[in-house]
């Protein structure tokens, strides 16, 4: 048994159990963004929300870090992203607590996004829509079970919105939607995305997309949506970029799932741009499998790092 000065089992649990995890709604305009991750001497979304934090937490001692859900690339919105970030009890109440004379907020997390906000602007590019106490076994980013995304393009028989043009690509020609569907219904599955993604070294490319489908919408918009269960780097815009290549009649609708099958990088269309892309969503398991996920996720992961899978 340890002594009164080493500390024991129950001190150790009782320091453990301080410690608070705030799950984080946030949403972006990513045009002047160079992306989610913290990079020395660019503004990011991550560090514009790191920067706030430890603004906001100066006084406690603690710099709290985010661990997100999906790192978007520059120029990519967010309508739905998601972060954690861990805090002592002490410190969050610390920068909860009511300024004399304030009302106290309906709990230390609603408190800490005011404040965030505050500190952030009420009119800046990035905005922490909630903020709650996360359950047990949450993990951002190794709990999520897929992530959706959307993409906007207006072709020539599209209705030119200029409030739209930071999250909309023109393409001055007629698509094909129906053609663009089709192809992008025969791409859905397990697979081997490499046709479709930027390599990384010791990263695996193999995915399963869950959704992939097209539509025109109010205004004649083009919106495709699409939903994996991850997405590797420059894969979503890829996937878009093969599908415009069908709708202008550069390809057939069955050219893109042969592509698929090379499982090799080609040149036979563009990848589109970042704007016209939006994080919409990320979908978690019932709170009683979120560790179990995560568990999951991050050991699968691990092994394709390693080179064994993928």
């Amino acid at each position: 048994m340890a002594g009164p000065e080493g500390g024991g089992a129950d001190e150790r649990t009782d320091a453990a159990a301080s410690v608070v995890r705030i799950r984080l709604g946030i949403a972006y305009d990513g045009t002047d963004f160079r992306g989610w991750s913290r990079q020395p001497g660019l503004r990011t979304v991550q560090g514009v929300l790191e920067d706030a934090l430890a603004t906001l937490f100066r006084r406690t001692g603690e710099v709290p870090r985010l661990t997100v859900a999906g790192r978007t690339d520059a120029g990519v919105h967010a309508l739905g992203q998601v972060a954690h970030l861990d805090v002592s009890e002490r410190a969050l109440a610390a920068v909860a607590r009511p300024r004399r004379g304030q009302e106290a907020d309906a709990s230390p997390e609603s408190a800490l996004a005011r404040r965030l906000t505050g500190i952030i602007g009420a009119d800046a590019d990035v905005v922490i829509t909630h903020a709650e106490r996360a359950p047990a076994g949450f993990d951002a980013r190794f709990s999520a079970v897929w992530r959706r995304y959307e993409y906007r393009v207006a072709d020539a028989s599209a209705v030119r919105d200029p409030l739209e043009r930071r999250r909309t690509v023109v393409v001055p020609r007629s698509l094909d939607v129906e053609a663009m569907d089709a192809a992008a219904g025969s791409l859905t599955g397990l697979h081997d995305f490499a046709a479709f993604c930027r390599p990384r070294e010791g990263a695996t490319t193999i995915r399963t997309l869950q959704a992939y489908a097209w539509r025109r919408a109010e205004g004649g918009v083009l919106v495709a949506s699409l939903q994996a269960d991850a997405f590797c780097h420059s894969m979503v815009r890829a996937l878009v970029g093969a599908c415009v290549a069908v709708g202008e009649g550069r390809l057939e609708a069955s050219d893109p799932r042969g592509l698929l099958r090379t499982a090799q990088r080609t040149s036979a269309f563009k990848v589109m741009p970042a704007k016209g892309l939006v994080l919409t969503e990320v979908g978690y398991p019932d709170d009683a499998e979120l560790e179990a996920r995560a568990v999951q996720t991050r050991a699968r992961r691990e092994l394709h790092t390693e080179g064994i899978v993928g």
